[in-house]
């Protein structure tokens, strides 16, 4: 985490949902100026014990230097920012830096960002790779587009919420980095179940495969982290198969656009679906494993082995 002090500017927070709460906490957690709007009060209301102010619309936050949204998704996001309370219309009282780190559309995150600039308003997309239980291990990332005076402004405060922050350039550049890195985590956690399950089958523990993969030059905090959702089968969701089969489709028709072939990920898509259509579908996609065993003709079971998330 960054030592800067971040005292000198106002911050709104647009959103306490699970993810939001938790990166909302750590700002106020580094001394953060910070005032909350949710939807659902009373999830925003426990910031106040660390320090933070509660609002009762997104429009009370419009006269805050910076204002963060982190919210369900693309409807939402335009209507906290352009809509009638909306954080950017509230005529001459507008924040000076939005900072979206929903996961959105590409097209959605355009429309925002003229009707910012239209307001005088500057804009950085950044999006996130984590859950909340990495954002309270203090191991986020964070991808940002921009302008660069834009972004510099924000550096020290979303290196206070996360470990890793990257920039790659102009305008919705990020919106396109998530993307791409959420149709690799469904191409990497499918063939995770697929050679845990084949180790497996061969007589190998799956813990004792895991426990080499992660110590392994192939090992990584997503193969740690799933560690005990595929030893155990603890599939409660973190992130759900018809979430990544979204993602997986956005990506795929990017890849169509711009004549990129994708023959792995789109089998993978193929496979999510599937597992979508076998009734998995408000579990984590770490599931695919037990789908993967049933293809290779066994009853999977946990092994209650008490294994650690790395985190």
């Amino acid at each position: 985490m960054a030592n800067n002090d971040l005292t000198g500017k106002t911050i709104g927070w647009i959103g306490t949902g699970r993810m939001g709460y938790a990166m909302a906490e750590r700002l106020l957690k580094a001394g953060a100026d910070l005032s909350a709007w949710n939807r659902t009060k009373s999830k925003a209301e426990p910031l106040a014990e660390l320090g933070a102010t509660i609002v009762d619309n997104p429009a009370d936050l419009a006269g805050c230097d910076i204002v963060f949204t982190m919210v369900g998704g693309p409807a939402d996001f335009i209507q906290v920012t352009k809509g009638e309370n909306g954080v950017l219309a509230q005529g001459d009282k507008v924040p000076g830096l939005l900072i979206d780190c929903t996961s959105i559309s590409e097209e959605a995150s355009h429309e925002v960002r003229e009707f910012a600039t239209s307001v005088g308003t500057s804009m950085l997309d950044a999006p996130v790779s984590g859950n909340a239980k990495v954002v309270k291990a203090g191991k986020l990332s964070i991808v940002a587009s921009g302008t660069k005076d834009a972004f510099d402004e924000a550096l020290p405060y979303l290196e206070a919420i996360a470990i890793g922050v990257s920039y790659v350039g102009e305008g919705e550049l990020a919106r396109m980095v998530k993307i791409c890195h959420n149709v690799f985590l469904g191409v990497v956690i499918q063939s995770l179940a697929e050679i845990t399950v084949l180790a497996e089958k061969g007589g190998v523990p799956r813990h004792a495969f895991m426990d080499f993969i992660n110590k392994s030059v192939m090992g990584s905090m997503f193969s740690t982290y799933k560690t005990p959702s595929l030893v155990n089968l603890d599939f409660a969701p973190t992130f759900t198969p018809l979430l990544l089969r979204k993602d997986m489709e956005l990506g795929l028709s990017a890849a169509r656009k711009l004549d990129v072939p994708m023959p792995v990920a789109s089998m993978t898509r193929e496979i999510i679906q599937n597992l979508i259509g076998q009734g998995y579908t408000d579990c984590d996609f770490a599931a695919l494993i037990e789908m993967q065993a049933k293809n290779s003709g066994y009853d999977i079971k946990s092994e209650e082995q008490d294994v650690g998330t790395g985190l």
